[in-house]
C-alpha cells in the first residue's frame, strides 16, 4: 500500500508538471555570500520569492563560496539555484565556464560597483580633483601628525586595493605631498564618524555599494579618465610599488545576479523574476546601513522594503 501511495504521488507530480503546476513549487536554494550587500540582496530576493511569487525560497547557511554555488547552479539539481552578488570581472573564470561556456547559468542586467577616493562634502568646495591634492596647502590640511604630510585611508593591510591606491597616489605625483594610513575598516569607519561629526578633514578610499554612502555627504575625488596604457598593475610582485603605475579613473566593476537556468523549467516565475531583477546601487547601500550598521534582522529589513515598494517589485516579476 505504502509502495503505491507513492507510485500515486509520483504520477500526479509528472501529471502537474506537464501541466506547468509543480514546476513552479521547487524550493529556490540561495548561496549565503559572507559580505553585507549579498545578504541584503539574497533577503529581498527570498522576500520576493516567499511573498509575490507565493513560492518557497531557503538561503542555505555555509553556502558562501562562490565556486561551489556556481557548480551547483550549473548541475540544476537544487543544490544552489542563486549566486546574489556575482562581481565582474572578478568571477570571469566562473562567467567563462557556465555563462559563457556550458550555458547553465544566467544573469539579470548588471548594477556598478565603483572604487574612488572620498572626501565629506562639506569639503568639495577645497577639492574636487586629484589635481588639487597637489597643493601643499591642502595636503597640510589632512596632516595629523605633524610629519608634513597629509593623510588619506588606503584601506585595510590585507587588501589588494590598499597597495592599488598605494600605487596611484605615486603615479599622480603626489608622494612627496601625501602617505597611506593603513587600518581595520572598523577603525576607519569610527574615524569617519567622528571627523563627520566635528567636520574635520578627512580622505579615504571607499566603494559602492556601501552603507557609508547612504549614512555620510560624500564626493568623489574626480580622477583622469581611463586611456590605453594608463592602467600597469601588479600588486603580487615584490617590488609591486616601484613595478606598478595606475593614473587614471578605476574601471567599475559591473555586478549581477546569477540563477541557475534549470529555474526555468523547475520554477519558471521564480527564473523570470532573477532575470529581471534591476537593482540600485542607492538602495542596496539602504539595505546594508540598517543590515551593517544598525544591525537589524536582515529578513525583517528585506520584508519590509518588498512590502514598501511593490511598484518596483511588481516590475521584476510582470
Amino acid at each position: 500500500m505504502k509502495k503505491m501511495t507513492h507510485m500515486l504521488a509520483g504520477a500526479m507530480l509528472l501529471s502537474s508538471g506537464a501541466s506547468g503546476m509543480a514546476a513552479e513549487d521547487a524550493t529556490v536554494a540561495i548561496g549565503d555570500l559572507t559580505w553585507t550587500g549579498a545578504q541584503a540582496i539574497g533577503h529581498v530576493i527570498q522576500a520576493v520569492i516567499e511573498g509575490p511569487l507565493g513560492s518557497e525560497a531557503k538561503i542555505v547557511a555555509g553556502l558562501s563560496d562562490g565556486s561551489i554555488i556556481a557548480a551547483g547552479m550549473d548541475k540544476g539539481d537544487g543544490s544552489a539555484d542563486v549566486y546574489t552578488d556575482l562581481w565582474m570581472p572578478n568571477r570571469q573564470a566562473l562567467w567563462d565556464e557556465f555563462i559563457d561556456g556550458a550555458q547553465t547559468v544566467g544573469h539579470n542586467a548588471p548594477y556598478l560597483g565603483t572604487q574612488k577616493m572620498y572626501v565629506p562634502s562639506y569639503m568639495s568646495d577645497r577639492i574636487t580633483s586629484m589635481e588639487d591634492l597637489k597643493d601643499p596647502e591642502i595636503a597640510a590640511m589632512f596632516d595629523k601628525d605633524g610629519n608634513g604630510k597629509g593623510e588619506y585611508w588606503a584601506g585595510d593591510a590585507g587588501w589588494k586595493s590598499t597597495r592599488m591606491w598605494q600605487v596611484k597616489f605615486k603615479s599622480y605625483g603626489l608622494s612627496e605631498l601625501w602617505e597611506p594610513e593603513v587600518l581595520p575598516d572598523a577603525t576607519f569607519k569610527a574615524q569617519l564618524k567622528t571627523a563627520v561629526q566635528r567636520e574635520q578633514p578627512i580622505m579615504f578610499y571607499y566603494w559602492t555599494p556601501e552603507w557609508v554612502h547612504a549614512a555620510y555627504d560624500l564626493t568623489a575625488i574626480e580622477e583622469p579618465a581611463r586611456t590605453e596604457g594608463c592602467e600597469d598593475v601588479d600588486l603580487d610582485k615584490e617590488d609591486w610599488l616601484e613595478a606598478s603605475s595606475f593614473a587614471c579613473a578605476s574601471k567599475d566593476a559591473e555586478i549581477f545576479v546569477a540563477y541557475s537556468k534549470s529555474l526555468e523549467t523547475r520554477n519558471p516565475p521564480v527564473a523570470k523574476f532573477l532575470s529581471q531583477m534591476q537593482l540600485d546601487p542607492a538602495v542596496v547601500n539602504g539595505w546594508i546601513l540598517k543590515i551593517g550598521r544598525d544591525k537589524l534582522d536582515p529578513r525583517d529589513v528585506a520584508e519590509e522594503w518588498v512590502a514598501e515598494n511593490m511598484d518596483v517589485v511588481n516590475a521584476w516579476i510582470k
